[in-house]
């Protein structure tokens, strides 16, 4: 019954953490939509916000390329390079 108990909690709490992230949104520029496509797909929109301001766009492009040529990504490579322009762009490194 606890195991049951502890579960029906982690689901709760993580339901609850994922309604609240419906507020966060990318910022409305050509590549949002391939990224939301491909990359949302395994993580939350948070990941990109939180790294917002830091990678330039070598960091942009190493971040993409881990996610296509380690963690198998199924990019093009136009899709890719889409990505990195928009995040480059929307969330590159703060002057």
């Amino acid at each position: 019954m606890k195991v049951l108990s502890l579960i029906f909690a982690i689901a709760l709490v993580s339901a609850t953490a994922r309604a609240d992230e419906s507020r966060l949104r990318l910022i409305d520029a050509p590549g949002r939509d391939l990224l939301q496509t491909h990359c949302l797909t395994c993580h939350s929109v948070d990941y990109v916000l939180l790294n917002a301001g830091i990678p330039d766009r070598k960091g942009w492009e190493a971040s993409v390329n881990k996610m296509r040529k380690i963690m198998g990504a199924p990019l093009s490579d136009a899709d890719a390079l889409a990505i990195v322009d928009y995040l480059t762009a929307q969330y590159g490194k703060l002057p």
